[in-house]
């Protein structure tokens, strides 16, 4: 699937037999070796803390409530979005690969997509998990059944999947005769797209719809549970409940402007932004990509003590047993 080679130019259009070509960071490509030592830390933090956070929960009994098992989806979905970027990025800072199979790509392409819309969405069902907790305590067991857990996370899955295929098979039927040299060290649509050289506005319209139904839509339902709790909050409880309510939804929002900011950022680069230096544009969509993973092990393990607890119990069990 893929080639180490020096970054020839490609211009056979034979879908079955030709590759893109990736790009690493511009200007830079004699410091690969030592750029890859930065990104090797953050891929074993963000694959450690997840997979931590995880076992954790699966470990625990008390864990087995509804807010864990969203975030055990969080951390598995984070763990996906780093495991589909990994190996492109790696082995062309490490070994010069600068070579992906049309097919590879496309694989890369619907799952980096897939997984950066789960973080989204499970991050939209974790703000509704929090309302009904802060709103509606007394119905909270009863709303949040483990069936309907299952229930939202199958279509979490199924959401993102009918997302993301369209775009894919818009794409891939179309002819890439153009240069086939991409931005990134990995496979980005938007990256994609520009190499076409046929009429993409089918492509650009399902792309604007599917901004609009996830990208934007998402924000907007968040905000909007956090206007309820805000309004309930402020409404009945003391000083005291205040603060503690707000604390215990200090993570996931924290977990939202960690996904979104970057995510604001990529889009206004692209759109307002498209004639800066490349470097920009590629630190942009590393910080967006790898942000998330990264940051979200971290926020859930300092902010929440139950967590925190909970990793020191499955560590010290391990070492008393």
């Amino acid at each position: 699937v893929l080639h180490s080679r020096s970054m020839p130019e490609v211009t056979n259009t034979t879908q079955g037999s030709f590759y893109f070509i990736l790009t690493g960071i511009p200007g830079f490509e004699a410091s690969h070796i030592w750029i890859s030592i930065p990104f090797c830390c953050l891929y074993t933090i963000s694959i450690m803390g997840n997979t931590t956070i995880l076992t954790v929960i699966r470990k625990e009994p008390s864990f087995h409530q509804p807010m864990y098992l969203f975030l055990s989806m969080l951390a598995l979905t984070d763990l996906g979005l780093t495991l589909t970027t990994l190996p492109t990025v790696m082995q062309l800072l490490w070994f010069n690969v600068h070579e992906i199979s049309f097919e590879a790509c496309f694989a890369q392409f619907f799952f980096l997509h897939g997984f950066s819309f789960m973080e989204s969405s499970v991050l939209l069902a974790m703000s509704f998990d929090r309302y009904v907790a802060i709103c509606r305590p007394l119905h909270y067991a009863s709303i949040l059944t483990g069936e309907v857990i299952g229930k939202i996370g199958l279509a979490i899955i199924c959401r993102c999947v009918l997302a993301v295929l369209p775009s894919l098979f818009l794409l891939k039927r179309l002819p890439f005769c153009r240069s086939h040299l991409l931005s990134h060290s990995y496979c980005l649509h938007q990256d994609m797209i520009r190499l076409v050289c046929a009429d993409i506005r089918v492509n650009s319209w399902y792309g604007f719809a599917l901004v609009l139904l996830i990208i934007v839509m998402d924000p907007l339902l968040i905000v909007l549970s956090y206007t309820l709790i805000l309004k309930s909050i402020l409404g009945t409880a003391s000083w005291t409940e205040r603060f503690r309510a707000l604390n215990n939804c200090l993570s996931h929002v924290l977990a939202v402007l960690v996904l979104y900011v970057p995510m604001v950022g990529v889009s206004m680069t692209h759109r307002f932004a498209k004639h800066a230096s490349p470097l920009v544009h590629v630190i942009m969509a590393n910080i967006y990509l790898l942000a998330p993973p990264v940051m979200n092990p971290i926020i859930y393990s300092v902010k929440t003590k139950q967590i925190r607890q909970g990793i020191f119990n499955v560590l010290f069990q391990r070492k008393v047993y």
